[in-house]
């Protein structure tokens, strides 16, 4: 069974965007791990967040990652995946994880939904700090970061297909 390509990020850098077009330029299956969280939960993510807390969908997320198989496909993570090392290594085990690295300005810009997203965060924090407390994580369990500021999703397409291409081959 083939590697697969799992891609971490914060919300809003483009991880369902770039894997479903990256899945359909490679031949392989696509999962969103956010879809699949909504699946278990049974609604959606705000919701459950509203509900239950922001370690509630932590971890029910952890236990949706050590559930994926990640073997021949693109997997799209939710921004809050790197909070478990077990699922993380989980998926770094059957995949090339592939950090997309959006810069804070742009993130900020395109984050227009941040409190009614469904984001696995501490009550009152903000955009800023969070993606300070993720992107160490981010690099943490990357085995290649993409710098996606200033690019256009074709660009960053490009750039994903050369890579999986060459990870995928090994």
């Amino acid at each position: 069974m083939s590697k697969g390509i799992v891609l971490i990020g914060m919300p809003c850098a483009g991880k369902s965007t770039l894997g479903v077009l990256l899945a359909e330029a490679l031949d392989m299956g696509f999962v969103d791990t956010d879809h699949s969280i909504e699946l278990f939960v049974g609604g959606d993510l705000q919701t459950f967040v509203n509900r239950n807390g922001y370690k509630a969908l932590r971890a029910v997320e952890e236990k949706v990652l050590l559930t994926e198989i990640a073997h021949g496909k693109v997997t799209a993570t939710g921004g809050s995946a790197v909070y478990s090392e077990a699922g993380m290594d989980h998926l770094k085990s059957q995949a090339t994880v592939i950090f997309l690295d959006l810069p804070k300005q742009q993130l900020e810009l395109r984050m227009t939904n941040f409190t009614t997203r469904g984001i696995a965060r501490r009550p009152n924090q903000s955009l800023s700090s969070l993606f300070d407390e993720r992107r160490v994580l981010y690099v943490r369990y990357a085995d290649i970061n993409v710098d996606c500021g200033n690019k256009s999703i074709k660009q960053l397409l490009a750039e994903l297909v050369t890579i999986s291409t060459e990870h995928l081959s090994c």
